[in-house]
């Protein structure tokens, strides 16, 4: 996670330099609000997931993790003379996202002593996004790289839990959104965004050697508030 935000904020930082000798390069026109800038923000939101698991022995499970998150953004925008705004976005998130299902076997009949629990532990993605100015709106599209911490385990009914596996999960995402200036300085957002971050295969001993297949993907509305420097 550490990593991520550090690498995230050395990629902001020269992104925003290019991004400024663009600027001045097109002659931005000054009529109207202008998006150019950096800005950091706070937000929250709501999750909603898929996740499927199956072992090699052709149980499978459902566990579809949903919650609310909130964290921290970041980015920096350049608006051109066309009122097409080119920017880089970042975000962090801690999460309440998590998901129980009964574990089922390959006839599709339940497992009545286990259950397979998950939760994602935070989230986060950094984005190139591409807005079109509208004075003090602007509609956009974005999409990148996201990473996620996601674990999940099978959980007896006594309460008792198999060692959790876990991991950090990697993949990509695409949204769109609108963002409304209230200010010169603060920016109100609303955005929906899809998250995929694939399929992973473990090996495990929860019941002798075995394989374990999981994937995840994510639906999320989130609701922000900047302060454009």
């Amino acid at each position: 996670m550490k990593t991520m935000v550090v690498a995230a904020a050395l990629i902001l930082w020269g992104s925003g330099e290019t991004l400024a000798a663009d600027a001045a390069a097109s002659e931005i026109a000054p009529a109207g609000f202008v998006w150019s800038g950096g800005y950091v923000g706070l937000q929250a939101g709501h999750a909603w997931s898929q996740s499927h698991y199956i072992r090699s022995y052709g149980t499978y499970s459902d566990p579809d993790p949903d919650g609310f998150f909130g964290g921290a953004y970041a980015g920096y925008n350049v608006q051109l003379q066309n009122n097409v705004v080119l920017g880089i976005d970042a975000d962090i998130n801690v999460t309440g996202i998590d998901g129980k299902a009964p574990a089922l076997f390959a006839d599709g009949t339940s497992d009545l002593d286990h259950a397979l629990v998950s939760n994602v532990n935070w989230n986060g993605a950094l984005r190139a996004r591409l807005g079109y100015a509208m004075d003090r709106f602007m509609p956009y599209i974005a999409g990148g790289l996201s990473a996620a911490r996601y674990e999940f385990t099978l959980r007896h009914m006594d309460g008792s839990d198999h060692t959790p596996i876990k991991g950090t999960w990697t993949g990509w995402n695409l949204g769109a959104g609108l963002e409304y200036a209230v200010t010169e300085n603060f920016l109100l957002r609303t955005e929906y965004r899809y998250t995929d971050y694939g399929s992973q295969e473990f090996g495990t001993t929860w019941f002798g050697e075995q394989w374990i297949k999981a994937s995840l993907k994510s639906h999320d509305l989130r609701l922000g508030l900047a302060y454009k420097f």
